[in-house]
């Protein structure tokens, strides 16, 4: 097992050596400080805190400010459904709570008839509290983690996109086979990269 291992570390450390991933925007030499602020394509480090800004304040708003217009609906859409079951599940749940609160004090409830008999027992009334708030609850914790994957996707966009994405930094696996043994192939690998 330790073989294995040592040999994907050498594997990954030979392979990191000789990538390079962009050029460093942030060390530009003999530029004054005027031009910093004005020149196109710098990085802007508030950018990505912006970002994530306008995403806490409204859902979708971080997208939108960073120029990913099909993603707000998609935000909204999934943050609404958590919403609507929530509401659902905690009208129901208040709704049973009523009907067992109503039966232990010795009232009639929504379940029961005129001559006293009742569709559903003080269990399935115990029952239903605790799958409906169980319910309830799960909707609320997923409306949470959707809204703050919302601002950390929003956060992360904006920092991507100020990545330089040229195609010469592009890492192109190609393989090919051996030519001159047809009768065994033997199948390599070459990582071919250009600047």
């Amino acid at each position: 097992m330790s073989f294995i291992k040592n040999i994907s570390i050498f594997f990954g450390l030979l392979l990191s050596m000789s990538l390079y991933s962009q050029k460093d925007s942030t060390a530009i030499k003999d530029i004054n400080i005027k031009e910093t602020f004005v020149q196109e394509g710098l990085y802007e480090p508030l950018k990505p805190a912006k970002a994530a800004f306008y995403a806490a304040i409204l859902p979708g708003m971080g997208q939108i400010y960073n120029k990913k217009y099909w993603k707000a609906p998609i935000v909204w859409a999934a943050l609404a459904i958590p919403t609507y079951y929530y509401q659902i599940n905690n009208s129901q749940y208040k709704r049973y709570r009523t009907a067992y609160r109503l039966r232990k004090a010795g009232f009639q409830d929504e379940f029961t008839y005129n001559s006293g008999n009742t569709n559903v027992s003080l269990e399935t009334l115990e029952r239903a509290q605790r799958q409906l708030k169980e319910n309830r609850d799960m909707s609320l914790l997923s409306g949470v983690i959707l809204y703050i994957l919302q601002i950390v996707e929003a956060s992360v966009n904006a920092h991507l996109l100020q990545f330089n994405t040229d195609d010469n930094l592009s890492f192109k696996p190609t393989i090919l086979q051996n030519p001159i043994r047809l009768d065994a192939p033997k199948v390599g690998l070459t990582i071919k990269y250009t600047f």
